[in-house]
């Protein structure tokens, strides 16, 4: 589990990415300016007060991140030994983790050195930094997902929505060129592709691979990795709700005892 100071720091981190950024990159208010509908509920396992994260939808979630969103999103909130919560085992996680190379040092002669990615090293960066990553999607950004989920409002239900939203524009209307037609986004232009395609992942437990599948599971890690502590919070709200419900009887009772002689 994370420490307070890290989950601060990503309330602060999702206000930040709130005001500047979207999922696809684009941060030009022009753009973002228009209006889109309101996503439809779509219903996960973790909404409402009892909601808990699905685990096999977590680990199909994450296997559609890091095969097809990692190439241009980080998340580097997350660190790799955090997906020991998902379900992994450690030893699954340390093989991961070991197919990544991180820059290490200096060593002893002062150099830097890349090494095997270990379980304490935050998920690696797809790219050195922002003008790389510009550079690379013909200048818009792609965000840093760790809390992307709290960025939007409705943010699991918008995320899914986006990712399955991509259309042929309706006739007459007039697109910007490098954009994409997505009726969920704000102005219905983005500059992300539709990334999903039906097959395009192989899940380990079988699971069919439609667009809305991988869609529903990538959202549902990404709301994990939002906010991990989300069952852990929920099952202390239950405990306390039982326990001040106990001490009300008992208050209740022993006042009932007190004055059980006096006459009113």
């Amino acid at each position: 589990m994370r420490s307070k100071g890290l989950t601060t720091m990503r309330i602060l981190k999702a206000l930040a990415v709130a005001a500047t950024v979207t999922l696809g990159g684009l941060t030009s208010p022009a753009l973002a300016a228009g209006e889109a509908p309101p996503p439809p509920d779509t219903r996960f396992s973790f909404d409402g007060f009892f909601g808990t994260f699905d685990r096999g939808s977590l680990q199909r979630g994450f296997q559609v991140y890091k095969e097809v969103c990692s190439a241009c999103h980080a998340m580097r909130q997350l660190s790799y030994r955090n997906l020991l919560d998902i379900g992994l085992t450690e030893e699954q996680v340390r093989a991961l983790a070991a197919q990544f190379t991180v820059t290490d040092g200096p060593n002893d002669e002062g150099n830097m050195f890349e090494r095997p990615a270990r379980l304490s090293d935050r998920f690696r960066r797809p790219f050195a930094n922002e003008q790389a990553a510009r550079a690379a999607n013909n200048g818009a950004y792609p965000p840093d997902l760790s809390v992307m989920v709290k960025a939007r409002p409705n943010g699991a239900d918008y995320l899914y929505a986006l990712l399955t939203g991509y259309k042929d524009p309706p006739a007459g209307f007039q697109m910007q060129d490098g954009m994409n037609y997505n009726e969920w986004f704000p102005g219905h232009q983005i500059a992300m592709p539709n990334v999903l395609n039906d097959g395009q992942v192989d899940f380990a437990d079988g699971t069919q691979a439609t667009v809305s599948q991988m869609a529903r599971d990538v959202t549902t890690f990404l709301a994990w990795a939002a906010e991990p502590e989300l069952e852990t919070r929920r099952q202390m709200g239950v405990k306390i709700l039982i326990f001040l419900a106990i001490l009300g009887g008992l208050v209740y009772a022993t006042k009932r005892k007190v004055w059980a002689d006096v006459k009113h």
